[in-house]
């Protein structure tokens, strides 16, 4: 993957964003991406998971994160799912990659501005499945695909869930995509008390969270950077609450932004590294996704 040299005629860093899982939390990934392209720092690749799929998913085909705010503030969790009759699921989340349809400007993987690593489940196996190439609607839908809530997506021939169940942020996809520089924003992981669950929704979102908790340190060795928006106090199918998210991104990314230009200064690793991290990316990789 090309870069841009840092004026001292050395190649910059590959810079990589892996945006976590959270349900309605993963609006601070807007103020996220505002506060990068303010101060101009580069974004040469996305992991996403889950909600982190979508956010980055819309900033890849080319919406810019004020019209990415923009639709948080019609969206309903009625625009992503409906009551459906299966032994799988309570809802189907078919209305997400119609949302996704009618709203991104592109909706192949190949067409993106960017490339984009959508993170899921394979119910079956429990492996990671990282989507890169085709569908992207499809592939988004089923990095969002909260089990037993929504039923599994089938891709190819295999059941598909929420790529939280296996990790909700993915700095080693990113990392295993090319990036040198990994920068990953946490949405999920703050271990502050939150309001009781009011429905079933919530109560598997907070179990993932919590489940999410106790791998975090895991999580966040293949990240340079971690963002972690101030929000752990707002339950995350709060969708009223987006503007308050927005901002707490943008918060803490300023909080550490010169620690990014530090990064982004420093030499790229040698070439073993990078042909090492390419190489373990395509293991899991998703191709010809219909």
């Amino acid at each position: 993957m090309a870069s841009e040299n840092n004026g001292n005629n050395k190649p910059r860093p590959v810079v990589g964003l892996a945006l976590g899982g959270g349900m309605a939390r993963g609006t601070s990934h807007i103020g996220v991406l505002r506060v990068l392209e303010k101060h101009g720092i580069p974004i040469d690749l996305i992991a996403g998971t889950s909600v982190g799929s979508l956010i980055g998913g819309a900033y890849a085909s080319g919406l810019s994160p004020d019209q990415i705010q923009e639709l948080t503030k019609t969206i309903r969790w009625s625009d992503l799912g409906r009551v459906t009759v299966s032994k799988l699921g309570f809802y189907s989340n078919a209305r997400t990659e119609e949302y996704i349809r009618t709203r991104f400007p592109v909706l192949e993987f190949e067409k993106l501005r960017l490339p984009l690593g959508a993170v899921a489940t394979d119910i079956q196996t429990g492996r990671m499945v990282v989507f890169t190439e085709g569908n992207l609607p499809l592939a988004i839908r089923a990095s969002c695909a909260m089990p037993v809530y929504y039923t599994p997506v089938e891709v190819n021939g295999r059941l598909m869930v929420d790529g939280g169940v296996v990790g909700h942020l993915p700095a080693s996809v990113a990392r295993m995509m090319g990036a040198d520089i990994v920068i990953a924003v946490d949405v999920n992981s703050q271990h502050q008390p939150i309001s009781p669950p009011t429905n079933m929704f919530t109560v598997m979102a907070q179990s993932l969270s919590v489940m999410g908790r106790h791998t975090v340190s895991y999580l966040y060795q293949d990240a340079d950077i971690v963002v972690i928006p101030k929000i752990g106090h707002i339950r995350p199918d709060d969708l009223r609450r987006a503007p308050e998210m927005i901002a707490a991104g943008e918060a803490a990314t300023e909080a550490v932004i010169n620690k990014i230009r530090r990064k982004l200064t420093r030499q790229r690793p040698g070439l073993l590294r990078r042909l090492f991290a390419r190489e373990q990316g395509d293991v899991r990789r998703i191709s010809s996704l219909k």
